[in-house]
């Protein structure tokens, strides 16, 4: 991957990012979503990169990752859909950067704040944690939680937070998304 990569595409875009501590039901969540308004969404490029390093990760993964994913944004959002629905963004990496690490590169905080979100859907931490061998220290959700919502709030983003079943949290993260792209409540 080249250091130089064009974040914007001619018009501007709706971009939505469901985000949150791990096993949080994003990608199940996402994909309600992109089939309830038919629309493409970008998958999470981290679980294939972790797989892809026999689960070993450092900071010198983290640009990489963040790449990968905002590539992966870019190819979905040059299909010209309606607007851009992922399945988590660099914010993520940010948060994680910071917490095992201390840190966060410099790339991915320029990124950041070139590139504009409309709306961060924040899953809630109340379903169940399970164990794919990828994800580790389900004790410290709800701290990683209050994490992505600091880190939410100290950037001024626009989030909501859906909760409850499958079906609750899509009804809520439709409301939410409708109030964007329509200008409803």
């Amino acid at each position: 991957m080249s250091d130089c990569i064009d974040t914007n595409i001619t018009a501007p875009i709706i971009r939505i990012v469901l985000t949150g501590s791990e096993c949080t039901g994003k990608s199940t969540l996402v994909s309600m979503l992109g089939k309830y308004y038919g629309v493409p969404h970008v998958e999470e490029y981290l679980r294939d990169y972790f797989i892809a390093n026999g689960g070993v990760l450092t900071l010198e993964d983290a640009v990489p990752i963040a790449k990968g994913q905002l590539e992966a944004e870019l190819a979905v959002e040059a299909k010209r859909p309606p607007f851009l629905l992922c399945d988590t963004n660099m914010l993520s990496s940010a948060v994680y950067n910071k917490h095992y690490y201390g840190t966060n590169p410099e790339w991915i905080e320029s990124v950041l704040a070139d590139r504009m979100y409309s709306l961060y859907i924040l899953c809630g931490i109340d379903i169940p944690w399970e164990d794919d061998g990828q994800r580790d220290r389900p004790e410290e959700r709800g701290y990683m939680q209050s994490l992505f919502r600091k880190e939410l709030k100290a950037r001024c983003a626009s989030f909501v937070e859906v909760q409850g079943t499958r079906q609750e949290r899509l009804a809520s993260a439709v409301k939410a998304i409708d109030a964007v792209l329509f200008g409803s409540c």
